[in-house]
């Protein structure tokens, strides 16, 4: 893949040795980057754990002044704003708690949604709208329309939208699809696997309480419906929740199914299907699948999905992953590893995540850091900003992220009808079935419009 060049500014991104070597770590397209004359102006809108992630990583490689910080809990907005201070003192960002009026009232290049999935449409069109880039988490939306509507958006104001699925810039990945994948060591591909079994299902049953004064439950719930208050949302209790997300097949599958599309060069699946539900994990509040397997299916193989949040994983490698099964042998890969197995017993291929601790010393002291995916976070917004620059399509383009976001979304709602589907995207309908058709749009709560109508 040939990589495009952008300028970007010499005081901030040479600064230091990290630098430099994150460059040479691109090769080519790393050595002729040039310089921008200004940083980039960016908002932050969702101000929890992975908001400041991918604040920090654009932060650690262009130039970049933080014009404003929104959040519908003043705590996390508060914290947040502490923090972009000690890392960079001359900063003044904006602190806000509804995302209309940051957007309304500040001057933005680049817009950064790092919200519960509910409210990423909304937020994601009004900013584009408003002529800002944006980095926006996966899964896209909540519905399918929601995201045809963001799509629809970026293309018609002339966007730039990056996904957050970094799979695609995660170098043991990459490495895998130039040594494995491209070079046809495969052969024939026939069959796919992707699971995930990890204990991530937060399953509880705190008391109602009052809400606190810090945060404005209201803003918080938007469009989604509102449930009684039971405590602080962030983190992982709202993913536990079908209302605000897609459970674990919305925030795992999509990024294991996104990393096959790419690997793979696939587009829409055909068909559609799933099974699954609580079995085990039935004590407390949680209403997403403990258990759920779907098939994706493509014109000449099936990709196949399986998540249980208890008991052991299938093979203790690859707890989350994908294996892909060709005739000449099998790829498998996670976030922090790959092997290739040849058919025919000659020596098996292996290739490890790349840290960068000693690029980025300050990575290690970092809070809840995700050590082994802020390398390919950093090259996602590198080429978040090389596409800004130069009007092309990202590595995860806003219609990449959309494909797979909504695929995942069609799997639920195939589990929930219990029968397989086949989205036509071009009418926007499931082929032979209104009741299914029907559910490519959620109800928004009262005050809030879907964007489907902007379509």
């Amino acid at each position: 893949m040939e990589h495009p060049h952008f300028n970007i500014n010499r005081r901030r991104f040479m600064k230091g040795a990290g630098a430099l070597a994150l460059l040479s770590s691109f090769g080519s397209y790393g050595m002729d980057l040039i310089y921008r004359g200004k940083p980039w102006k960016v908002g932050l809108i969702g101000t929890g754990w992975y908001g400041k992630m991918d604040l920090w990583r654009l932060m650690q490689v262009a130039p970049v002044e933080v014009a404003a910080l929104c959040d519908a809990d003043q705590k996390l907005l508060d914290e947040a704003a502490a923090m972009v201070l000690e890392r960079e003192p001359s900063a003044k960002p904006r602190l806000f708690r509804d995302y209309r009026k940051m957007l309304a009232e500040t001057e933005m290049d680049i817009v950064l949604i790092a919200t519960p999935d509910h409210w990423h449409a909304l937020i994601a069109i009004e900013a584009i709208r408003k002529g800002c880039h944006v980095y926006l988490q996966k899964p896209i939306s909540v519905d399918v329309l929601e995201g045809e509507a963001i799509l629809a958006a970026a293309r018609r104001h002339g966007r730039t939208v990056q996904i957050g699925t970094q799979r695609r810039s995660t170098p043991h990945l990459q490495e895998a699809k130039r040594r494995i994948v491209d070079a046809g060591l495969l052969g024939k591909v026939g069959h796919v696997e992707m699971c995930c079994y990890y204990h991530m299902r937060a399953n509880g049953n705190p008391p109602l309480q009052e809400v606190p004064d810090h945060l404005d439950y209201q803003m918080w719930t938007g469009p989604a419906p509102l449930r009684p208050y039971d405590g602080l949302p962030h983190i992982r209790w709202w993913r536990t929740f079908m209302e605000y997300g897609n459970g674990i097949m919305g925030d795992m599958c999509v990024h294991m199914l996104d990393t096959v599309r790419w690997l793979l060069d696939l587009g829409w699946p055909t068909r559609i299907s799933s099974s699954g539900g609580i079995y085990v994990q039935k004590d407390g509040k949680s209403n997403i699948s403990d258990t759920q397997s779907a098939v994706f299916e493509f014109p000449d193989f099936s990709c196949h999905w399986q998540h249980r949040s208890w008991g052991a994983p299938a093979d203790p490698d690859y707890p989350w992953a994908f294996k892909i099964y060709g005739e000449k042998g099998t790829l498998a890969g996670s976030v922090m590893q790959y092997d290739f197995t040849p058919a025919d017993g000659s020596n098996p291929i292996h290739g490890d995540v790349i840290y960068e601790r000693e690029k980025y010393p300050e990575d290690v002291n970092e809070a809840n850091i995700e050590l082994h995916a802020v390398p390919a976070t950093r090259r996602h917004m590198i080429d978040f900003l090389a596409a800004i620059e130069n009007g092309n399509r990202p590595f995860a383009d806003i219609e990449q992220g959309h494909i797979s976001s909504a695929s995942c979304i069609l799997a639920n709602v195939a589990m929930d009808l219990g029968r397989p589907l086949s989205y036509n995207p071009a009418k926007r309908i499931i082929e032979g079935d209104p009741e299914a058709t029907g559910r490519l749009q959620r109800p928004y709560r009262s005050g809030y419009e879907h964007p489907a109508g902007t379509l």
